[in-house]
């Protein structure tokens, strides 16, 4: 049976699976806020070590030693036994994170972190922990990276906020390069609130410093979460739900008399208030209090402005602003009875990136596979687009690049040989028994018919 003793998680039953014990580890935090774990490191034992490697994804680029999730595999049993053992001896080290960078789009490119396999596997059993001692206390402003969060249900609240409360402006804030910044001190001692195992506390820590390896140059991580780890946006979510979610709930809400609600998806966040002196002064000590923990908001990136029923009546005959949340553009919009909606559509970079995606991968593909084999592919790609960005309000944007998809298809068709293959009507018409997924709104927000 499973028992607690000292602040312990005591296992007798070795057969016991490991979501057992994370469900136990709930129970505790829920009952006890006060609750310190003193012994969570042999939960990454053997036999939970392995579900954490089926758990991870296939077909991923390996990390800085060039080991492959197949070639983990062959040997899974050794590899796993071997790596427990250096667990308990203090002689596991994670390795540095191999950095490559990715087109971003308009030419740019983004650095991604690719973590060794073995690194990976011990990154999960660690996250699984950490979310079964934090996630109950995490609040519900707080949608990124949770289970039974979404960012439509974030999307959801915000039409929800705005079209029922009391909102005439909003923060959309942006701290710049959040991830790199993570103050490593503070993020220990945020941890250290639940956790008192030294030894998990010291793998968590060697994680943060393992630094990342460029073009064979090692660099010092002094700061930041690990580039491209399992762990990363769940010790984001503890960062960030001390120095902000928590911030917002008790001291800002306490000190102001209109209607204020933040709104997170990881470091994504806006903020709805009534008032606008209210608001210039929560803006001004959200500077502050991310300064405190080592972070900044972007100047550049970072605005208050008016939003809401009454944002039309305030512009002036200005038109009124718009913002950015979530992949989604929004701004002041009217129903059918000439009332105030919410409207939102694919933000523009978004829309021309998936675009440039499409166009990419249909002239990639048209020669390599017969056109069976990727119509499969290009339909599944429709379906996901759909499946984001089908909201309620965005149905014109999804049209938009379904017709669009399709004449990158026929294009790249046309473009197989040199005599062209079928001219638009018969590609219309080769579609009536070939058909590719229609637009659809695959996520009704609004609250009220009428709209």
């Amino acid at each position: 049976m499973l028992s607690t003793k000292a602040g312990k998680i005591v296992s007798t039953e070795v057969q016991f699976d490991m979501q057992t014990k994370l469900n136990l580890i709930t129970e505790h935090t829920i009952k006890d806020k006060d609750f310190k774990f003193t012994s969570l490191a042999h939960l990454l034992n053997e036999i939970s070590l392995k579900e954490c490697f089926h758990m991870l994804k296939k077909n991923k680029a390996p990390g800085q030693d060039k080991v492959t999730y197949e070639e983990y595999g062959d040997y899974l049993f050794t590899n796993i036994q071997k790596l427990v053992k250096r667990m308990k001896a203090g002689k596991y080290y994670p390795q540095p994170v191999r950095r490559v960078y990715i087109p971003k789009g308009e030419g740019k490119k983004r650095p991604l972190g690719i973590p060794a396999l073995e690194d990976k596997i011990v990154q999960m059993g660690i996250t699984r922990i950490l979310n079964a001692i934090f996630e109950p206390n995490f609040l519900d402003c707080s949608y990124g990276f949770r289970t039974g969060k979404s960012c439509h249900q974030a999307l959801k609240q915000l039409d929800n906020s705005i079209m029922t409360k009391p909102v005439s402006y909003l923060i959309d804030a942006d701290i710049h390069n959040f991830f790199d910044n993570v103050d490593h001190d503070w993020m220990m001692k945020m941890l250290e609130e639940k956790i008192a195992d030294k030894n998990l506390l010291k793998i968590i820590k060697k994680f943060l410093k393992a630094g990342v390896m460029e073009a064979g140059k090692l660099y010092q991580t002094e700061a930041g979460t690990p580039q491209g780890g399992l762990i990363s946006p769940t010790l984001s979510n503890i960062y960030l739900h001390y120095i902000l979610d928590l911030w917002m709930e008790k001291i800002v809400k306490r000190d102001t008399s209109g209607y204020v609600e933040l709104l997170r998806y990881c470091d994504d966040f806006i903020v709805l208030v009534q008032y606008k002196n209210e608001a210039k002064k929560i803006l001004e000590e959200l500077a502050k209090r991310l300064n405190k923990f080592g972070l900044d908001l972007s100047k550049e990136k970072t605005r208050l402005i008016d939003f809401g029923r009454y944002a039309n009546v305030n512009a002036n005959d200005k038109k009124p602003d718009t913002f950015d949340f979530l992949g989604f553009t929004h701004f002041s919009d009217k129903t059918r009875k000439g009332k105030f909606k919410v409207g939102r559509k694919t933000r523009r970079k978004k829309f021309t990136l998936s675009l440039k995606e499409m166009n990419s991968w249909l002239k990639a593909i048209r020669n390599r596979v017969k056109a069976k084999e990727w119509w499969k592919i290009v339909s599944a790609k429709l379906r996901g687009h759909y499946e984001y960005y089908g909201i309620s309000g965005n149905g014109t944007a999804i049209k938009d690049f379904y017709q669009l998809t399709l004449k990158l298809i026929f294009k790249w068709i046309n473009r197989r040989s040199q005599k062209k293959s079928l001219n638009w009507k018969q590609f219309i018409n080769y579609l009536k028994y070939y058909p590719l997924p229609l637009p659809k709104i695959k996520h009704n927000i609004y609250i009220f018919n009428s709209v």
